[in-house]
């Protein structure tokens, strides 16, 4: 009996460890075949610095003194980037190398140093390509399906953290979660991936593998906890599938051309849903068209509700933004919205994204009403009988609460448009205390949607 126990405790320390073994072989392999395609970059860049004025740049000596000499300095950033293929294209994040006088790679096999050229860099997305003139005698690396990633799936990073003498850490991790935008900055385009495989300063542009050993992401951010810029398991990768598409553009031309569609959209809240009487909140909304837009020379309108384009449902108005972007100018998008009780397909020749597209402000006339309505507000008339004008808001009102401001300009109540005051104030006397209502309110010559509860 004594012996049937310790050839069992003996076979199941074996199975463990067996099992072990097993589990350890896809890191193991991911780490051997990922490590040569991983770089270090050193960026250099020079800066003029004004020495030490022993009159503490006193006025009473800038006579006397009027060019004080300076002095240049180089400051060096560290940072990774991965090669992509045999022609020495490297992808890194865009703020590597920003501003870069001078780009240094060092391989892994050999440690060589080459001297690197930038081919293209793509602020929005963060993303960059640099070439070197080397003999890259490693295979083009296998590429990845990121959309196909699942949370709670096993990644590995491989990076140069904290400095040279750390290059080519390898850490792992699962994946966290997918899709997070507003990480780094509104503006950009932002669909991360977000996993817990350890990256810091200096991880930045390296890779993010699977078990199969495929680049599915470029490591690009960290959170913490906003005193460390250590890693506090909260690590951010762009995907691959996102940054093929930068990155074909980059090679080929030097720079990204985005879609460009030319509406103002924003998300669907709970009492925008209940106004329109949608069954969900997922969608886009189109609160306003621009002139000259590839959207006004369609059939779009005005709170048509974007659903899905071409095959791919849209859940909210950062998911339309990254769909549209994702396009090319010229190329033709359907678009589905739901418009009142209707469900309409939409074609649309997408134009060029340009690099500022502000909006005309409009200039009204301030004329004040006698007391506030039941949302609090008072209201005048404007110049051009477009909408009416906020004169005052009443404190703990409705309106206030929503954000409303003197100057905003109503123009819609639910899907009507206001074109003098009296018939503002019309409408506005069929809501009732509990009632959901929905204003279009123009600000700035921007327009935006608010749907609340009357209370």
């Amino acid at each position: 009996m004594k012996f049937f126990k310790i050839f069992i405790s003996t076979l199941i320390f074996t199975v463990l460890l067996a099992s072990n073994h097993k589990f350890n072989v896809p890191f193991v392999e991911v780490a051997k075949n990922g490590n040569p395609y991983v770089v270090s970059i050193i960026a250099e860049k020079k800066y003029v610095e004004q020495q030490f004025n022993p009159f503490f740049n006193d006025p009473f000596f800038e006579d006397f003194f009027p060019d004080f000499p300076q002095f240049e300095r180089k400051g060096e950033s560290l940072g990774s980037g991965v090669i992509i293929d045999k022609k020495g294209y490297i992808i890194t994040n865009n703020h590597v190398v920003e501003d870069a006088d001078k780009i240094t790679v060092i391989l892994y096999n050999d440690k060589t140093e080459y001297e690197a050229n930038i081919i293209g860099v793509d602020p929005l997305s963060d993303l960059a390509i640099i070439q070197v003139e080397a003999d890259i005698k490693i295979p083009n690396i296998k590429m990845g399906d990121s959309d196909d990633l699942e949370v709670g799936e096993w990644v590995v990073a491989i990076g140069s953290p904290f400095g040279l003498h750390l290059n080519h850490t390898v850490t792992a991790g699962i994946v966290s979660a997918t899709g997070r935008s507003n990480v780094i900055s509104k503006l950009s385009y932002e669909d991360f991936i977000q996993h817990d495989a350890a990256i810091n300063p200096g991880n930045s542009g390296g890779a993010l593998l699977n078990l199969n050993g495929e680049l599915i992401g470029i490591n690009t951010a960290i959170a913490t906890d906003g005193y460390s810029r250590a890693n506090a398991g909260v690590g951010f990768a762009i995907p691959i599938n996102q940054a093929k598409r930068v990155v074909e553009d980059l090679i080929s031309d030097g720079a990204v051309s985005r879609g460009w569609l030319g509406v103002q959209i924003q998300p669907i809240n709970e009492e925008i849903s209940k106004a329109l009487g949608l069954d969900s909140m997922n969608g886009a909304l189109v609160v306003s068209i621009i002139d000259d837009s590839p959207a006004s020379e369609s059939d779009l309108m005005e709170d048509d509700i974007i659903v899905k384009v071409d095959n791919k449902d849209i859940e909210d108005q950062k998911e339309l933004m990254k769909v549209i972007a994702d396009k090319h100018p010229g190329d033709t998008a359907i678009f589905t919205v739901l418009r009142g009780d209707e469900k309409l397909r939409i074609s649309v020749k997408l134009g060029t994204r340009p690099i500022d597209g502000k909006l005309a402000n409009s200039n009204t006339k301030l004329e004040e009403s006698k007391s506030f309505d039941i949302i609090g507000l008072k209201v005048s008339n404007t110049e051009n009988s477009v909408g009416v004008k906020i004169a005052s808001v009443e404190k703990g009102s409705s309106a206030f609460r929503n954000g409303f401001r003197v100057d905003d300009v109503i123009l819609k109540i639910g899907r009507e448009s206001i074109t003098s005051k009296s018939q503002y104030e019309n409408l506005i006397s069929n809501y009732e205390k509990g009632d959901v209502i929905m204003l279009r309110v123009m600000r700035d010559g921007n327009q935006s949607v608010y749907g609340f509860t009357i209370n």
